[in-house]
């Protein structure tokens, strides 16, 4: 292709800045709104960052960040010397269009029978490496009693009355906030509904989209409680494998009945990739077109160590197909048992109708103590905290297997999360490594094991969050060492 000369590059307009809105994000989302509008189609060159700094009064340092991010995306690609162009391949009928989102006419629930049980995960905090989740060690336990006791001394007879299924309004007020900023999810208050979990949510999204015969996509491999779950709602559950970019959507296409599809698109359980602009598009798309709902499961998004998290599939959403979930016993501990559904509002009425038919769970103390926590910047504190802490263990492991296995070691996923994969060397199986190092103290879960019908090469998921340094030192070198004997 001819380089293009400066003037022939698009002027592109200023979009109006957000109350609160961060400059680079004001960036960033300019120019991706240019992107999926049409107005920079593929292959077209974008703007240089001093040009686009100076059109826009900004620091040439704040677009440089917003171009990387674009980057890390796929929306842009650029080569020295011929600047950056937009490279998102983006399915033709897809657009950011400026008009309401699609009313889709409301769903009647329908609250099947309940039978069977849900097996339980094996994570653990404090044991190597099943340790996939928050370290309970690093929440700010004074600061959280003392919003526990003002929750305590401020609530009012008339909020001990409040029998909204939804939660208090407070702190959906807050998580509405808090979705926005940082996931780029535009929602109020009563599009949230409070959950004891994302177990939860999969568990009411599926009685209410699945009503016994609807039939549920699920990635292969991935989330080990998927599968028990959805089955309590529908015999119907098909596992579609994920490739590089996230969920194959040629094998979507073949389950044209399909209701519903779940995916963890920002860091996927297990495999840790993010799922692509493309795929991304492309299944928003296909529930658009078949009449389907997706299921997004947010479940570690806050803890990206090489750049801010991605925005969420559900900011991406403009037919509202995207039922999004969240957790902050993920984020803080696991006992809290508060998460959230962001719901569509076609589904709202029979969301509510079953959160009312199967009962409040949550304390509505902890409810307004964590709504305060969030308004007062704890949340945040402690999600900058816990990250730089993941991060150091991370990088103990890495380090250790490093030394331990020199070239032959292969990992994925590891960018973010609670955890990563290792690849094992070829010629080692994962059933002899995981018998070695249980019999050296080291609890592993092979990949095989989040595997329905997919058949992968021999892996290891690695989870580190919740586990002390000393202890994950000396784990990885036993791994290591069981690695190396068994190849």
């Amino acid at each position: 292709m001819p380089k293009m000369r400066d003037a022939e590059v698009p002027d592109l307009a200023v979009p109006p800045r957000d109350t609160g809105e961060s400059k680079q994000a004001w960036v960033y989302r300019g120019i991706r709104q240019a992107i999926l509008g049409g107005s920079l189609p593929r292959g077209a060159r974008l703007p240089s960052t001093r040009s686009l700094a100076a059109r826009w009064a900004v620091s040439r340092g704040i677009v440089e960040l917003a171009f990387e991010q674009l980057r890390l995306e796929g929306y842009i690609a650029s080569r020295v010397g011929s600047g950056s162009r937009v490279s998102a391949r983006l399915p033709e009928d897809f657009s950011l269009r400026a008009t309401a989102p699609a009313r889709v006419p409301p769903v009647d629930v329908a609250v099947p029978a309940v039978a069977g049980a849900v097996s339980p995960t094996r994570v653990a905090a404090g044991l190597p490496f099943v340790a996939r989740l928050a370290d309970p060690a690093l929440f700010p336990l004074d600061e959280w009693r003392s919003h526990v006791s003002r929750a305590l001394r401020s609530l009012t007879a008339q909020q001990l009355g409040d029998d909204d299924p939804c939660g208090a309004l407070s702190l959906r007020r807050e998580i509405a906030a808090y979705l926005l900023a940082t996931r780029g999810i535009r929602c109020d208050a009563e599009q949230v509904m409070i959950v004891t979990g994302i177990r939860q949510a999969i568990d009411l999204t599926a009685r209410v989209v699945l009503q016994g015969e609807g039939r549920v996509l699920l990635e292969d491999p991935g989330y080990l409680s998927a599968v028990p779950l959805f089955s309590l709602s529908s015999h119907r559950v098909s596992p579609v494998p994920v490739d590089e970019e996230g969920i194959s959507m040629e094998a979507v296409h073949r389950h044209a009945d399909a209701a519903l599809v779940y995916v963890t698109p920002a860091h996927q359980a297990p495999l840790g990739l993010t799922m692509s602009v493309s795929r991304r598009l492309a299944l928003l798309g296909w529930a658009r077109a078949h009449d389907a709902w997706v299921l997004e499961d947010d479940y570690d998004s806050e803890f990206n160590y090489s750049r801010a998290p991605l925005p969420a599939l559900k900011a991406l959403d403009d037919g509202g197909r995207v039922i999004h979930c969240g957790s902050f016993n993920k984020s803080l501990y696991a006992s809290l048992r508060i998460g959230y559904v962001v719901m569509p509002d076609a589904l709202r009425p029979a969301l509510r109708q079953l959160r009312a038919t199967t009962g409040r769970a949550n304390s509505l103390v902890e409810q307004l103590a964590l709504a305060s926590f969030m308004r007062a910047g704890g949340l945040l504190r402690h999600l900058r905290v816990s990250r730089n802490v993941y991060l150091r263990r991370r990088d103990i492991v890495l380090a250790a297997l490093r030394a331990s296995l020199g070239e032959r070691l292969r990992v994925s996923g590891e960018h973010a999360g609670f955890h990563f994969v290792l690849w094992l060397p070829d010629g080692v199986g994962e059933r002899p490594v995981v018998q070695a190092c249980a019999g050296a103290g080291l609890a592993l879960q092979g990949l095989g094991e989040f595997c329905r019908e997919r058949v992968l090469p021999p892996a290891l998921v690695i989870g580190y969050a919740a586990a002390p340094d000393d202890a994950l030192h000396a784990a990885a070198r036993r791994l290591g060492e069981a690695i190396r004997s068994s190849g």
